[in-house]
């Protein structure tokens, strides 16, 4: 009874320790964004801002039916690692638990947002240094958001083209037959129209609900705008990545001198080591127990550190 009790009392100190090495405060930036700042009890003078990547996406990295917790854990792996991190959710959430959700939402909008995030941390919060990191769509988000002169920009699985040449690949990959049809409907987009004519087995990806939104996104060319960046920049990539390819990230180190790419092997879009086929990869997707890859967070971290002044 007595190596029991001792064994269940080091079991719970261990835990309580666990739970004391950061804590997390909610914090409200703006009227639409809602957020956790994480901080290593220690302290820390290095502050990443996560971005999200595309639909209602959560600070946790979860929508309704894809909860993998990813971002809860990459921030979380920062902390014990000396490095504090904030993380919001996109407006759309709280637009949708307040049930008013605005029709006329455009990218623009979730740029303004991470601007917003950016100035509060920089006039409200003592960090000597402030980092962006952008998932996904995050990743171009945050590179409009990091000319607000900020220390340095990680970009996890972003894109290398503009949405619509994004779009077109995976339709050309996917369902050749529509890549033709895929094309002329950007083309009425580019030029600032919306319509009804287009195959209904694109209606997934030219929705009249979302044509507008499309349009703000696309004029929006990635490869041009981290040109631009005067900062250290990181690129990560996974290989397993079904949705963003190696390509698009050599594509962003390409256009950028400040770039350092790491390509990370069996990493996919959520971030997890799949060693298995693409069923494997999708299960992961609302797998809430998957671990975010090691090699990605030493990456960062080692990042973060050789960047600090």
């Amino acid at each position: 009874m007595r190596t029991l009790i001792i064994l269940f009392s080091l079991i719970t100190s261990f835990a309580f320790g666990q739970e004391l090495t950061y804590s997390e405060t909610p914090i409200s930036v703006s009227k639409w964004i809602d957020g956790s700042l994480l901080v290593p009890n220690s302290g820390s003078d290095q502050l990443a801002i996560i971005i999200a990547g595309s639909g209602p996406t959560d600070r946790d990295g979860n929508q309704n039916f894809l909860k993998t917790n990813n971002l809860k854990k990459l921030a979380q792996e920062l902390a014990l690692n000396g490095i504090a991190t904030f993380r919001y959710d996109k407006r759309i959430v709280k637009q949708i638990k307040m049930n008013s959700v605005d029709p006329n939402i455009k990218f623009d909008d979730f740029v303004s947002d991470a601007i917003d995030v950016v100035h509060y941390f920089k006039t409200k919060q003592k960090f000597k240094n402030i980092y962006i990191i952008g998932h996904s769509q995050g990743s171009l988000i945050g590179m409009l958001a990091a000319q607000q002169d900020v220390n340095g920009l990680i970009s996890l699985a972003g894109a290398g083209q503009s949405i619509d040449a994004v779009v077109i690949d995976q339709v050309q990959k996917t369902a050749p037959m529509f890549t033709e049809e895929t094309k002329r409907v950007f083309d009425v987009l580019r030029s600032g129209k919306t319509t009804t004519d287009y195959p209904p087995a694109l209606a997934s990806i030219f929705d009249s609900s979302v044509q507008e939104f499309m349009m703000s996104w696309m004029k929006h060319d990635p490869s041009v705008i981290i040109k631009k960046l005067d900062l250290p920049i990181l690129i990560i990539n996974g290989t397993k990545d079904l949705q963003v390819s190696v390509t698009e990230a050599e594509a962003l180190h390409e256009a950028s001198e400040k770039s350092e790419l790491k390509l990370i092997e069996n990493m996919n879009h959520v971030l997890f080591i799949i060693h298995g086929d693409d069923q494997e990869n999708a299960k992961s997707y609302n797998d809430p127990n998957g671990k975010v890859s090691e090699e990605l967070i030493k990456d960062i971290v080692a990042f973060i550190k050789k960047y600090a002044p």
